[in-house]
């Protein structure tokens, strides 16, 4: 296999390479194989985006009883007669 040398390499990119690392108790030279895998395109089973996806997961969760408290607020705002303190009109906008 042929190495490849990459110069230049700023120092928050070679932080987060070796925390990177760290996480997944890599070597150096593995977490920048990864990286590169998946920048290109060529990763499999893509380890960091399949991490992500689960702590998203987790953090979309409601209980019952927060669901139901936020379908509760919600209907109370419907009931909530009166007109926006905003109106959204695109003719009379300033160009920016």
């Amino acid at each position: 296999m042929p190495d490849i040398l990459v110069r230049h390499i700023d120092d928050v990119l070679a932080e987060r390479i070796k925390d990177i690392a760290r996480e997944h108790q890599w070597s150096i030279n593995e977490a920048i194989l990864h990286a590169l895998r998946r920048g290109v395109g060529l990763a499999g089973d893509d380890l960091m985006r399949r991490e992500l996806h689960d702590i998203a997961m987790l953090g979309g969760t409601w209980e019952t009883t927060e669901t139901a408290a936020f379908r509760a607020a919600l209907e109370a705002f419907e009931r909530v007669s009166g007109r926006p303190l905003f109106e959204h009109d695109e003719a009379n906008q300033d160009p920016k």
